[in-house]
C-alpha cells in the first residue's frame, strides 16, 4: 500500500525477499589474552635497563671486541676455513693486536740477551707487529746510513758521488728474507727432532733479535774501520746470544745434538752482522 511516498509490503513471503534467520540461541565468543605489552612497562623484565641505547638496526662494528670473542655466528661464518684460512687477513689479526708498552718491553728484553726469559713472556701472545716494523726500519736505516757513509767518503776526497739504489733492494731482501727463511728452516729442523716449537714464536723471536742492529748501524757512521768492526761484532754477539739462550731450553729436548743446533743458530746470527759490515760499511772510493 502507498502512504506518504513509501511502499510497504504486507506479504513477507513474496518472491525475492530474504527469509529471516532462525534464532539459534545465545553464542558466547571468547577472546584469548593479548600478547601486546603495555608501554611503558610497569616493571623491568630480564636484563632490560632504563638507560637509553642505540636502535636495534644501528651499526655496532666499532663497539665489538677486536678478538672476535663476542661476535655472533654471522662473522664466524664469513671467515674462510680449511686450506683457505692462511690466506685470510683475519687469521693474522691477533698477531698485530698488541699494545705499544708490550712492544717496548720486548725490545728492552732483546737488549739484555742473558735474561733468556723472552720466550716465556711471549708464549701466550707472540706478535708479528714488532718484527715487521723492526725489519722495515732496518731496511731504511741501513740504506740511508750506508748511503751517507759513502757520500762522506767521496766528499772528503773530492770525488764525484752517485746514489746506489741497490742498497734499498739489498737491505730489503736481506732482512725480510732472513727473518722469514731462517725461522722456517729452524721450525722444520725442530719438528724433525720432535722438539716443541711454534712458527709464530720463532718469527717473533728472530724479529726482535734484529733490533740491536738499528743503533749499531747508526754508530757505524763514525769513519773508523776498527770502530765499525767492534760495533758490528758487539751487535752480532748480543743478537746471537739473545736467540741462542732463548731457544736453548726448547732445543734441549731434541737429544744429544741440541748443542750443535744452538751453535749453528749462534754462528748464523753472527754471520748476519759480518754481512752487514762487509756490504754496507766497506767504503771504496
Amino acid at each position: 500500500m502507498m502512504s506518504g511516498g513509501y511502499t510497504s509490503i504486507d506479504n513477507p513471503k513474496l518472491s525475492g525477499s530474504v527469509p529471516a534467520v532462525p534464532d539459534q540461541g545465545h553464542v558466547t565468543v571468547k577472546f584469548s589474552e593479548s600478547n601486546l605489552q603495555t608501554f611503558p612497562p610497569s616493571e623491568a623484565q630480564g636484563k632490560i635497563s632504563i638507560a637509553a641505547g642505540p636502535p636495534r638496526d644501528a651499526d655496532d662494528t666499532f663497539s665489538k671486541s677486536g678478538s672476535g670473542a663476542g661476535s655472533g655466528s654471522g662473522s664466524d661464518e664469513s671467515q674462510p676455513s680449511g686450506w683457505l684460512r692462511p690466506f685470510s687477513i683475519a687469521t693474522y689479526k691477533p698477531y698485530f693486536d698488541i699494545d705499544t708498552a708490550d712492544v717496548l718491553d720486548r725490545i728492552k728484553d732483546s737488549l739484555f740477551p742473558f735474561r733468556d726469559s723472552f720466550n716465556e713472556k711471549t708464549a701466550s701472545n707472540p706478535d708479528l707487529y714488532g718484527p715487521f716494523w723492526i725489519c722495515t726500519t732496518l731496511i731504511f736505516v741501513a740504506a740511508s746510513i750506508g748511503t751517507f757513509v759513502t757520500y762522506i767518503a767521496h766528499k772528503l776526497k773530492n770525488k764525484e758521488w752517485e746514489y746506489d739504489i741497490n742498497l734499498v733492494t739489498w737491505s730489503a731482501g736481506l732482512f725480510y728474507g732472513y727473518v722469514t727463511i731462517v725461522p722456517l728452516g729452524l721450525y722444520v729442523i725442530l719438528k724433525y727432532f720432535s722438539a716443541p716449537s711454534g712458527l709464530v714464536p720463532l718469527f717473533c723471536l728472530y724479529g726482535y733479535s734484529l733490533f740491536v742492529f738499528i743503533p749499531a748501524l747508526c754508530l757505524s757512521v763514525v769513519p773508523l774501520e776498527i770502530f765499525r768492526w767492534v760495533v758490528a761484532g758487539v751487535a752480532g754477539f748480543m743478537s746471537a746470544t739473545f736467540v741462542a739462550l732463548n731457544l736453548r731450553a726448547h732445543i734441549k729436548s731434541a737429544g744429544e745434538r741440541w748443542f750443535l743446533i744452538v751453535a749453528g743458530i749462534f754462528l748464523l746470527q753472527l754471520a748476519l752482522s759480518v754481512a752487514l759490515k762487509l756490504y754496507l760499511f766497506t767504503v771504496t772510493v
